[in-house]
């Protein structure tokens, strides 16, 4: 199931100062060659998102979801966020090749 425009409102509602990298998404975003402040764009303006898959947080009070910002027909970043009162975004991928099948099979799942 889509979440995109579930999520969409939700991520409209924080600003840069509620939106919390994790350093393991720091460090990923550096390793894969994706700028942070890109990140922090993504999410305060989610016009690239096209899919999100919600997936089992570790409490009731937390939604976390898998979010495929697409940039074209081959690159795309996901990112894997957790919400609550703030943005948690606890890792960073750059897809470099077809994304929508992955999407598709996330979505079937």
């Amino acid at each position: 199931m889509n979440y995109k425009d579930y999520l969409k409102l939700k991520l409209k509602k924080f600003s840069k100062e509620d939106i919390i990298i994790t350093n393991h998404a720091q460090e990923q975003a550096v390793f894969r060659g994706i700028a942070l402040s890109e990140v922090m764009e993504n999410i305060i303006n989610p016009e690239r998102l096209v899919f999100a898959g919600k997936e089992e947080a570790k409490s009731q009070s937390e939604e976390k979801f898998a979010c495929y910002f697409a940039y074209s027909n081959t690159q795309c970043h996901c990112y894997v966020l957790v919400i609550n009162q703030k943005c948690l975004v606890c890792t960073v991928i750059k897809i470099n090749r077809r994304w929508q099948r992955k999407v598709e099979k996330y979505a079937k799942r």
